[in-house]
């Protein structure tokens, strides 16, 4: 990828990685991702954050390209994941002088992964990192995602460098900024990205939010996904909503399904509740999709039902693993409905009800247990499984 100016001596320097299948080796990214590093050429010359290590030869190429001779004084490190500084190593290699710029926890994670550095600059809120034209300032927004995490605010341009927040799945096709692309395609991608990397951390991000609000932020300069220049509100009021718990009307149903019958239940709900008037429905098979994209609508809709064959009298396997990322992530204000299917023992319900009690959402309706084919006195449950779940949708969305 060639360099690009974001501002007079601010240069984009990233990397389109089409070729990983699952990012963090567990989220499908069937749109590839980028990975965005920056250089600031001044006096004193700074790298923010690098790149993934399968990228180092080329990136070492296109800063030299840039620099030249000259070498790299700062190299400043926002977020220590390997995604991001993969590239340490060869850097100080490369630039032996160069001074590690990070906060207290920072350096923990470089010894961690990498060595022990010689060099260091420890950083703290409103540390002011004077280049020459351009002053870097920096705040700590720790847990977004992890405990090191920073940013970098340049005044001059006021540009944020933000780390992984405002970050998307998705390569970059050609554009860069944000006006340069189809942001209707991003969309889910941004989305995505915030509910399987940073969801998990949702009071955080708002409290990053709400410490960031003051700077005059002109431009926002992800490591992942593209620059933001044109309409900053169009990612911001996103990231807001989404880590305030903000939730459409709408409802996830999930099922866990060997023979089919507990498909059948989950058809009877959902066309229910599109009768009741309810539009956003989502229903997804545990087998087939992956939980990156059922979590991702667990974000956005307010209702979640769900249910799952017994299977060794515990719940469906897949299930199983999408419950269990459901605790991790703890998403809040939900209303919850289950359903399950046991040919001749139970356990699916009675695991749903352990996940009821852990997940502290508001359950809807009483749970349904049907053994073997769907009879009528259950598909007349279900309705009103359906109805109460509409009904507490139509009563909180009034307008």
């Amino acid at each position: 990828m060639q360099s690009v100016n974001l501002a007079e001596n601010i240069y984009y320097l990233g990397f389109n990685d089409r070729r990983t299948q699952l990012f963090e080796n567990i989220w499908p990214i069937p749109h590839g991702v980028s990975y965005n590093s920056y250089l600031l050429v001044d006096d004193k010359i700074a790298l923010v954050d690098t790149v993934e290590r399968a990228f180092i030869d080329e990136y070492l190429d296109n800063i030299e390209e840039i620099i030249g001779d000259r070498k790299v004084d700062y190299l400043i490190i926002n977020h220590m994941e390997p995604d991001h500084s993969g590239a340490l190593k060869a850097i100080v290699q490369k630039y032996p002088d160069i001074i590690l710029v990070g906060n207290k926890k920072t350096f923990g994670f470089v010894e961690s992964y990498y060595m022990t550095p010689e060099n260091v600059l420890i950083v703290h809120d409103d540390y002011v990192l004077d280049l020459g034209k351009h002053k870097l300032q920096f705040q700590m927004i720790p847990m977004v995602h992890w405990p090191e995490t920073m940013i970098t605010y340049e005044e001059n341009n006021k540009i944020l460098f933000s780390g992984d927040a405002f970050g998307s799945y998705g390569t970059l096709d050609g554009g860069i900024f944000d006006d340069e692309i189809n942001l209707d395609f991003y969309e889910v991608e941004v989305m995505r990205y915030f509910t399987n990397i940073v969801g998990k951390y949702c009071p955080h991000t708002q409290r990053a939010i709400k410490k960031l609000a003051p700077l005059d932020i002109k431009m926002i300069a992800a490591t992942h996904g593209p620059v933001w220049r044109n309409d900053l509100s169009w990612i911001l009021d996103r990231y807001n909503k989404w880590s305030s718990y903000d939730l459409d009307r709408g409802v996830v149903i999930v099922y866990g399904s060997m023979y089919g019958n507990t498909q059948k239940m989950a058809e009877v709900i959902a066309r229910r509740i599109a009768e009741r008037g309810i539009k956003n429905i989502r229903v997804y098979d545990a087998s087939k999709t992956h939980s990156s994209y059922i979590i991702n609508d667990i974000f956005k809709y307010k209702g979640f039902i769900v249910g799952s064959a017994a299977y060794n009298n515990a719940l469906f396997p897949n299930v199983e693993i999408l419950l269990s990322t459901i605790e991790h992530m703890a998403p809040k204000n939900h209303y919850l409905g289950i359903f399950g299917n046991y040919s001749w023992n139970g356990g699916g319900v009675k695991n749903l009800k352990t996940f009821a009690e852990k997940i502290k959402w508001e359950v809807v309706g009483e749970p349904i247990e049907e053994k073997g084919a769907l009879k009528e006195e259950n598909k007349e449950e279900l309705l009103k499984l359906a109805d109460a779940m509409a009904d507490k949708l139509i009563e909180d969305y009034k307008s």
